[in-house]
């Protein structure tokens, strides 16, 4: 033992390699000094092993063992007790054993197992394998200490020696000796000696001996060592590994473990990259199903993944930089190193997910926790595509649940995607299923918020993975291409555009798959035929042309198409041949300079070919023919075509107009026409403008004659020309001169002021008088005249010159007159349907034409009303307007019967919009001009009018009409739905070809740049009214007011809120890229205040727009105008500030509203469907903003309805909207925002205080007393909707009241008796009404009714057994007692039919188990009796409420 310490004090003094020397020094002294005693020592030494059955060998070779090994050390054991010189015997066969491992070769070989004698290979030795001798010894417990301190000695002189012949390492082998052992004698020395030799051995020996511990010590030990292992990791972060391997399979106390967890996490940030995996496996394998939430969240806080990889440009600069300079081998995998140290990182925690539930759960609460978009981080996508890649049910849901809500929120952004695959795309590149089903899930959701990041990780996975993944990507989305869903195809097609536009060499490999789509066009709408056929002609006929083994297939679906006489594949053969001809005739670069190559003659051959196969296959048919014409105008507009190739168009088509549709007018207009021609709606004051018309009768004349003609009949020789061409012909004609004159319109200005041959539309007023051929006639030539009209302002809209802005001005006009006269003329043609406008789809489909309907139920499109037209004097009639005015329409016409027996009551034109041309978007760009009021013209007799180009009121609605319905187009995403079966499904895009080309981006941007227009436009419809309130003394009906005047203007008013609601209503304002645009946005509204919105910060900015709104408040001319205002209010207030003082506002505003008498034009109130609409929606905006619903929902009813009840006919004072004709939808939004406000009271916590106790028990006290106020409100208005509505929101507040306020009940009971007492007796006056309710809907046999009274009595007698329960809780339930209750009527008397058959219903009541209360006595009686159970509950000091239960249903 002495020798022994002496050994160690002298390795920690001097080190390993002094120790060995001195050992040395030691052994030869001895050797010297007792040469004798050494000598017999050794040789008994060896008699020993060899009696006991190991030979020795000292020639290379292993010793040998005769025996098994247990045998061995039994006869060792039996050969030292047998010794006459026992117990010193021990010590001399020790010396022995020191003496012969002094040879490092022999101590070696003692080191390794031993082999079996080969003399004795068939004796009692029966294994192969056999342990070696020193741990053949160490297991003989008389002779263990003694040998392991000469192996922890002889252990230093082998510190520093690398591993020796075969790489063995003769530390390690030390080591493992200790291993296993069936039993050591003195565990604590043990343990200590091996924490000093780790405190001075070098790195490698000390990952040895710490990670062999576990296998070393006893379970006893486990805890001091760990704690000694603990403080050793925080000195030393090389021993993290080993350490934490040793610590893993300790068995530690909880107290200790959450320690030692603590102290690593403390070391995290300090960790080498490649321990980390390690670290972080301990980590999450140490958590408990208590703190697993706490432990992820810290490790997500601390473990930052991006500072562990280098970012890729910075690791190409360093590559660059390497490459100039000598090369060093040792750095060259440090970026791959980092990605395989990321990977085992999530390998480890995908392993603790998909074995430890609570940790996937504790992931999914971490990441869910996360409220700020800043803070989610890398780790928290890549956690997400983990839990969606194991096979746990609830781990795949609740990712992609978690993930659609964060994207859905806005806090997973494309940003935080993209940094994920750039940085770990290799890692990624192992959960690429995960991320492809994902993928999926988001672009089939019906949520357009989520479908778009669908769409990035499609990209990202294209972009970053192998050809493997992009296979697999580019056959999911061409799956998504063939579903048939809207939303689905079409971000599949975009995404599928963009991967050609950017990997055209990759996607070419996969062209065949894209060109399986083809199969599938049936389901396409045009617009993504169109897509599909752009990015097949990219890759086929491209300038590079990577895809050129499918241009033969290309081809031949085209001429397919373009001979088949069904129209529907018609029009898919032309939009694929232009598509075709706009990538063939592409303008192309060369190299990389600005240089412009020009088109090979090859292609331009096929090319021109392929636009003559095109105009001969259009000419079969007008419609053909037309959209041959849009679509080519469409290609020129939005494509960079060769010169050339925009001259061949130019050539091709161009020079027939003229001919087709252009007349001289010195001539007259001769020929066989149904209605007399007429030269009308010529603006031109020279030769210039009056020599030329437009020869529109004659070709409908033309038209109608050919119509009945067999195609066969039909003369070859000689073209026919369609009217209906004559505005697709246009638009090609102007998109060609713009292109290439750079927007000069100067050689085709003439027909923007020229004639039209028409008929005189007088006959309009006498359509009874003609044939239905005459009046379809009629009806024809006026959609062809708007239509023409339309596509004039499309061309000239953009133009400078101010006599151009004139005439638009004028044919804005003539569209709104014409309008007018059209309304009147389908009035008399019922049955009629009109020509096709927009030829990309079946134009009819699903659309439901108006007929001639009485005025007082027509719908009014937003067209504007009979007035002046330029060249036409005529007087004004009635207005179109938009359906949103119906209301304010629909009273005028009822406020003049007089007028209606002398005019003809107009149709809707809202059916008929897919009949009329597109307007395009640059044609919002008038609404830039000042508005000309009526009051303007009495003052300045047009003057004004001829200096500055100004908006008439009718112009200003049709154009704020057309905008408004673009915005909900393009910005307005609605949910993907897929079509019902055998059900036609309607094309919603018809009418926004043009618009489809826009990007909802480039139309939020055109909407904020109108935004300083329509707000002067909103100002002049604010100042309007508030002088016309001046002038009238503050009523809105005075001799002063202007009916149709006024009219016009409350839909202008009405239109611009509605569009402004709809541009902020944006999602794509949230996205960070959208952030200056909406703050743009906002300035404007906030600069009409106050100056200086550059400077201001985004809160300063919905502070200052939201005050301009609210300005408006006080001239809003009907309720319908008021909602939308509110609802903008409420949408700027979201886009953030102070929303609590924001609600406050709009609640205010609301009530506002709602205490303010509506009043017409006419001097009427408002009434009809369309008022309810507006009043239903201004009562929720106020109860839902109100600080407290259920003192607002008192107040209306306390206050209003007595003041109603009190008048036979009239309005509340307090409450002007409240009536008797309003009262069913103050009941019913009164009755829902009540239900849904118990709802959201906090459900009872045993950890609540009694203060919380108390305040939740206040609230449902109110909740329950206005339930019962509402209830009571059935006596007086018994109508059936009231009755509905009380049936159905009565069971659902009970509902909520048994879920949510029982438990709270349960446990304030004790403290507050009488307040629950007193609850309950007021809850259970309204369950007798909702009783008796049940019993009046089976008399009425109203199945309406009816329906809601299962649901409600199961409710009713769930409510009288839980208030049982509650009270035998608290042992009072002999305050409890039922009766039978009666069926009544809602007054109260007794249903007297029901008696006969009393006994049958006992019988059911007993089977339902339901309680009744017997009412026979009087209500005093009742009374009397609950005070009586009263008391006695008072007296118990446990007692509760009794009667509470006699209210069984």
């Amino acid at each position: 033992m002495m020798r022994k310490k002496r050994s160690l004090t002298a390795g920690k003094a001097e080190g390993a390699s002094t120790t060995s020397k001195a050992k040395r020094g030691r052994s030869a002294g001895r050797q010297s000094k007792e040469p004798a005693l050494e000598e017999s020592n050794k040789s008994e030494f060896f008699v020993f092993l060899k009696e006991a059955g190991v030979t020795l060998r000292s020639d290379g070779t292993s010793n040998e063992i005769a025996v098994d090994q247990v045998v061995f050390q039994k006869r060792i054991r039996q050969q030292l007790q047998k010794s006459p010189r026992y117990p010193g015997i021990l010590k001399e066969f020790i010396t022995g054993l020191e003496s012969y491992i002094e040879n490092p070769e022999q101590f070696r070989n003692c080191l390794l197992p031993c082999v079996p004698s080969v003399s004795d290979a068939g004796s009692a030795c029966g294994s192969s394998f056999q342990e070696s001798l020193l741990r053949m010894l160490l297991g003989v417990e008389m002779l263990q200490t003694s040998v392991m301190n000469v192996l922890l000695e002889k252990l230093p002189e082998f510190m520093l020696d690398s591993a020796g012949e075969g790489g063995l390492s003769i530390p390690r082998i030390i080591i493992n000796q200790f291993k296993w052992l069936d039993r050591v004698v003195d565990p604590k020395e043990l343990a200590t000696k091996l924490m000093e030799l780790v405190s001075v051995a070098p790195v490698e020996v000390q990952r040895d001996i710490i990670t062999s511990l576990p296998e070393i010590l006893e379970d006893s030990q486990h805890n001091d060592i760990a704690k000694e292992l603990n403080s050793l990791l925080q000195e030393n972060t090389q021993l993290t590994v080993p350490i934490l391997d040793a610590l893993s399979s300790l068995n530690l106390s909880s107290s200790l473990l959450i320690e030692v967890r603590g102290a690593v996490m403390a070391t995290l940030a300090a960790v080498q990259l490649e321990d980390l995996p390690v670290v972080v496996r301990f980590i999450l394998h140490s958590a408990t199903s208590a703190d697993a939430y706490e432990v992820v969240c810290n490790l997500r806080k601390k473990l930052d993944l991006e500072q562990c990889v280098v970012p890729p440009v910075l690791q190409a600069s360093k590559s660059h930089t390497k490459s100039t300079g000598p090369v060093n081998p040792a750095s060259k995998p440090a970026a791959g190193s980092s990605q395989d140290s990321v990977a085992l990182i999530l390998d480890g925690i995908k392993s603790t997910v998909r074995f430890q539930k609570t940790i996937s759960e504790a992931w999914l609460k971490a990441i869910e926790s996360v409220d700020e978009m800043e803070n989610h981080k890398v780790m928290d996508l890549l956690v997400l595509f983990i839990l969606h890649s194991t096979n746990a049910n609830h781990s795949r849901r609740g990712a992609e649940r978690l993930l659609k809500v964060k994207v859905r929120t806005g806090l997973m952004q494309e940003a935080l995607l993209q940094r994920t695959f750039r940085d770990f795309a290799q890692v990624m590149q192992g959960y690429f299923p995960s991320i492809l089903a994902l993928a999926q899930s988001l672009l089939r959701s019906p949520d357009p918020c989520v479908v778009p990041f669908g769409g990035h990780m499609y990209h990202h996975s294209f972009t970053a993975f192998d050809s493997y993944c992009q296979q697999e990507v580019v056959g999911s989305l061409v799956t998504h291409v063939c579903c048939g869903v809207g939303g689905e195809v079409d971000m599949a097609l975009e995404l599928l555009c963009g991967l050609v536009s950017e990997k055209p060499s990759e996607m070419a490999l996969y062209a065949v798959f894209v060109k399986g789509t083809l199969d599938y066009m049936d389901s396409l709408t045009a617009q993504q035929i169109r897509r599909l056929f752009h990015l097949l002609s990219q890759l086929a006929f491209g300038q590079q042309q990577q895809a050129s083994h499918i241009q033969d297939d290309m081809h031949i679906v085209i001429r397919k198409q373009l001979s088949s006489t069904v129209p529907k594949y018609k029009r898919i053969g032309i939009i694929g041949a232009v598509m075709i001809v706009g990538s063939m005739g592409a303008l192309r670069s060369k190299g990389k300079e600005s240089e412009k190559t020009s088109i090979p003659d090859d292609t331009f051959r096929q090319m021109k070919a392929l636009l003559e196969l095109l105009k001969s296959s259009s000419q079969s048919s007008p419609e053909a023919a037309a959209l041959y014409y849009d679509e080519l105008a469409n290609l020129v507009m939005s494509s960079t075509l060769d010169p050339q190739v925009q001259e061949t168009i130019a050539d091709l088509v161009l020079k027939d107009f003229e001919d087709d549709f252009v007349v001289e007018i010195e001539t007259k207009i001769e020929g066989n026409f149904p209605l007399p021609a007429r030269l009308m709606y010529n603006l031109g004051d020279g030769e210039n403008w009056g020599a030329i018309a437009v020869n529109l009768l004659p070709l409908l004349a033309s038209e109608v004659q050919h119509r009945g003609e067999q195609q066969s009949q039909r003369s070859k020789a000689h073209r026919r020309v369609s009217p209906l061409c004559l505005s697709p012909f246009f638009r090609l004609l102007r998109v060609c001169e713009q292109k290439q004159n750079q927007g000069d319109l100067e050689a085709i200005d003439g027909l923007l002021g020229c004639s039209l041959v028409l008929a005189d539309f007088d006959v309009v007023e006498k359509m009874e008088s003609l044939s239905k051929a005459e009046r379809d006639f009629v009806c024809t030539l006026l959609f062809h005249t708007i239509n023409w009209f339309r596509e004039v302002v499309n061309a000239f809209c953009s133009q400078k010159e101010l006599e151009v802005k004139m005439r638009v001005m004028t044919r804005l006009q003539n569209i709104t007159y014409v309008q007018t006269l059209l309304e009147k003329a389908l009035a008399g043609s019922p049955g009629y349907v009109p020509p096709a406008a927009n030829f990309d789809g079946e134009t009819t489909d699903g659309v439901a034409l108006g007929s001639a309907a009485p005025a007082n139920k027509a719908k009014k499109d937003g067209a504007g009303r009979k007035r002046k037209a330029a060249g036409k004097s005529s007087t004004q009639g009635n207005s179109q307007l938009d359906e949103s005015t119906e209301g304010d329409k629909t009273q005028l016409v009822n406020e003049q019967p007089e007028k209606e027996k002398e005019t003809r009551a107009g149709v809707s034109l809202v059916s008929y919009r897919p009949f009329f041309r597109e307007l395009d978007v640059e044609v919002l760009s008038v609404l830039q001009c000042g508005l000309l009021s009526c009051t303007t013209l009495d003052s300045e007799m047009h003057t004004k009018a001829q200096e500055e180009v100004l908006l008439g009121p009718a112009e200003l609605v049709f154009l704020l009409d057309d905008m408004l319905r673009k915005l909900e187009f393009s910005l307005t995403a609605g949910p993907a739905k897929r079509a019902p079966f055998l059900k036609a499904r309607s094309d919603k895009s018809v009418g926004f070809s043009h618009l489809q080309h826009r990007s909802p981006n480039d139309v939020a941007a055109l909407c904020v740049q109108l935004l300083p227009a329509l707000c002067s436009h909103m100002e002049n419809c604010h100042n309007h009214f508030q002088t016309l309130l001046s002038e009238n003394n503050g009523v809105v009906d005075g001799p002063a007011t202007d009916v149709q005047d006024h009219q016009l203007m409350s839909s202008s008013y009405q239109l611009l809120v509605q569009i402004l609601n709809a541009a902020f209503s944006w999602s794509g304002f949230s996205q960070p890229a959208q952030r200056n645009l909406l703050k743009k946005a906002l300035g404007v509204l906030a600069g009409r205040l106050k100056e200086g919105g550059a400077d201001l910060t985004l809160e300063q900015l919905v502070k200052h727009s939201f005050e301009y709104l609210l300005n408006f408040r006080n001239s809003v001319p009907n309720l319908s105008t008021a909602v939308h205002l509110s609802q903008l209010l409420s949408t700027v207030a979201l886009k953030g500030g102070n929303r609590a003082s924001y609600r406050e506002q709009t609640a205010s505003l609301a009530k506002l509203f709602l205490c303010q008498d509506w009043v017409t034009a006419s001097g009427e109130k408002e009434r009809g469907s369309k008022f309810n609409e507006a009043l239903h929606s201004v009562l929720r905006i106020y109860l839902e903003h109100a600080d407290d619903v259920l003192k607002a929902v008192k107040e209306i009813v306390e206050e209003g309805i007595p003041e109603l009840s009190a008048l036979k006919d009239g309005s509340s004072s307090s409450w002007p909207t409240l009536n008797k004709q309003t009262f069913l939808v103050y009941y019913k939004v009164l009755m829902a925002e009540l239900e849904q406000a118990v709802r959201k009271i906090p459900a009872c916590k045993s950890s609540d205080s009694a203060e919380t106790q108390s305040e939740k028990l206040l609230t449902w006290d109110m909740a329950v007393k206005d339930f019962h106020l509402l209830v009571k409100l059935v006596k007086l208005f018994d109508s059936r909707p009231i009755v509905n509505v009380c049936l159905k929101f009565g069971r659902l507040f009970l509902e909520s009241f048994l879920k949510l306020g029982m438990p709270l009940l349960d446990s304030s009971f004790k403290r507050h008796k009488e307040e629950i007492q007193s609850l309950l007796k007021t809850f259970q006056l309204s369950t007798r009404q909702l009783h008796h309710m049940c019993g009046h809907s089976k008399i009425l046999q109203d199945t309406s009714l009816t329906n809601h009274v299962p649901a409600l009595k199961k409710s009713l007698e769930l409510f009288v057994y839980r208030v049982k329960a509650m009270l035998t809780l608290h042992n009072c339930q002999e305050a409890f007692w039922m009766g039978t209750l009666k069926n009544r009527t809602l007054q109260g008397e007794e249903i007297y039919s029901q008696q006969e058959d009393q006994q049958e219903d006992e019988e059911e009541e007993d089977d339902d188990d339901q309680s009744r209360q017997n009412q026979e006595e009087s209500e005093e009686e009742q009374e009397t009796e609950m005070d009586l159970e009263e008391s006695k509950v008072n007296g118990e000091d446990d007692g509760d409420q009794n009667d509470s239960m006699d209210d069984s249903e």
